[in-house]
């Protein structure tokens, strides 16, 4: 499905930051558009475009830890991250679905073919913005738990709280 390596260097390691940075960062989108018609204006087609990144880089993440997973020791912190990661796909898929229909709804209400286009209504916006907080607010979560796990499991023995005196 995509890399495994990548100069040497488990993909997932590095595709990790794009799922990281393009999550909350499409989440953050699709609020201020759902909610304020000039950001939506600004934004236009940008939106589902990078929904659509952001779910690509999904995938290409989990395959890219599935591999890893098969390369490490077997361990419990391990498989919970798997776990958790394996959960985020449904939660990007939404953003991408509404990120798709918040910008053809602005898009119909702009091409009315008047001088001034046709609002969209204050109910379909509120209902848009609150869908769009409850799904982005738990993208991000979801995110962020993934990215805790991984943390301690790449790292709850591959470190010490105290420096070494030998090392300067």
């Amino acid at each position: 499905m995509g890399p495994d390596l990548i100069n040497g260097i488990p993909a997932h390691i590095l595709l990790v930051h794009a799922v990281v940075v393009l999550v909350p960062l499409t989440a953050l989108a699709l609020i201020a558009s759902a909610a304020f018609p000039p950001v939506m204006r600004r934004f236009g087609l940008a939106l589902p475009v990078l929904a659509l990144v952001s779910l690509i880089s999904v995938p290409l993440t989990t395959h890219a830890g599935e591999w890893l997973e098969r390369h490490v020791d077997s361990d419990p912190l391990v498989r919970k991250h798997a776990e958790l990661g394996d959960q985020l796909l449904p939660w990007v898929l939404g953003l991408f679905l509404l990120a798709t229909g918040v910008w053809w709804v602005y898009r119909r209400a702009t091409r009315t073919g008047t001088a001034r286009p046709a609002p969209v209504s204050v109910p379909v916006r509120v209902a848009a913005a609150v869908l769009a907080l409850a799904v982005g607010a738990g993208a991000v979560v979801q995110v962020y738990r993934i990215g805790d796990s991984g943390a301690k499991a790449a790292w709850h023995d591959g470190y010490s709280a105290t420096a070494h005196s030998d090392r300067h």
